[in-house]
């Protein structure tokens, strides 16, 4: 691993960002849990891999409230504080355009997680990206999982940990999960942003016509007036003025509050 801490900020422990009302509603309980992890990502970058890494033989699975998608759970202890580990639908975007993206999204969204864990495969990095800069619009709390590191190297492909750490404005670890390798670094990463040692200062789209930018910085001012704990009011801004009618009911049954 070329570097462990890209972004660091004063070491100070914080209390846990997830929302207990958004996750009940997605029928995810996290009592007796510190921190909330979601695991995010592209089919086929081995997230279940990671998934079953980290949390071992401590797993359940079920389906989301309303929906044939199924829901996979799992924690682990670290540093004596309890992480309650939800593993998301695999999917290329989250635009909500299929019930997996709207599972995705609406977790990441309402559920606050205190981390965002996006697994992507290293050998096929660009395919990859689409979704993490998504994620990042929406969330400044997220990890890099960099997985399949083993069948890069082995088709020779190399990433500049450091350099994409410094792009993307989040951490990177690289991973082999199906060796174990790197998952205990994975785990260390996770509890430095949960807890606020790690600082991320997530990329976010900057090229935007300059009438749609004066139209989001408005709504976005009246949202945080009118929703003070909303967790991304740019990026909701976004969505309303796209008419997206998940999130104007969101709004209306004030799902983003944290009580």
């Amino acid at each position: 691993m070329e570097e462990k801490k890209p972004i660091v900020s004063s070491a100070c422990e914080v209390c846990p960002q997830y929302n207990p009302k958004g996750l009940k509603k997605l029928g995810v309980n996290a009592e007796n849990t510190d921190f909330v992890v979601a695991l995010a990502g592209n089919p086929n970058t081995g997230k279940s891999t990671v998934f079953n890494a980290l949390t071992g033989l401590r797993q359940h699975t079920g389906n989301w409230p309303g929906k044939t998608v199924t829901r996979a759970e799992g924690g682990y202890q670290y540093n004596d504080k309890k992480y309650k580990l939800v593993d998301l639908p695999g999917t290329y975007s989250l635009l909500s355009t299929s019930e997996d993206e709207e599972v995705a999204r609406n977790f990441i969204l309402f559920g606050k997680p205190d981390v965002t864990v996006i697994v992507v495969d290293a050998g096929r990095l660009e395919r990859n990206l689409n979704l993490v800069i998504q994620i990042l619009e929406i969330t400044g709390k997220a990890v890099l999982c960099l997985n399949l590191m083993d069948e890069a190297k082995r088709n020779h492909v190399e990433v500049n940990t450091r350099a994409l750490a410094k792009r993307l404005g989040i951490p990177v670890v690289p991973t082999s999960a199906r060796f174990n390798e790197g998952i205990p670094e994975l785990i260390d990463v996770i509890s430095q942003v949960a807890t606020g040692q790690v600082e991320c200062r997530p990329h976010r789209i900057k090229n935007v016509p300059k009438k749609i930018e004066e139209a989001v910085k408005k709504l976005s001012l009246e949202l945080e007036k009118q929703f003070p704990s909303l967790p991304n009011s740019r990026w909701i801004a976004f969505r309303l003025l796209e008419g997206d009618e998940r999130v104007i009911e969101a709004l209306r049954e004030r799902e983003f509050e944290l009580e």
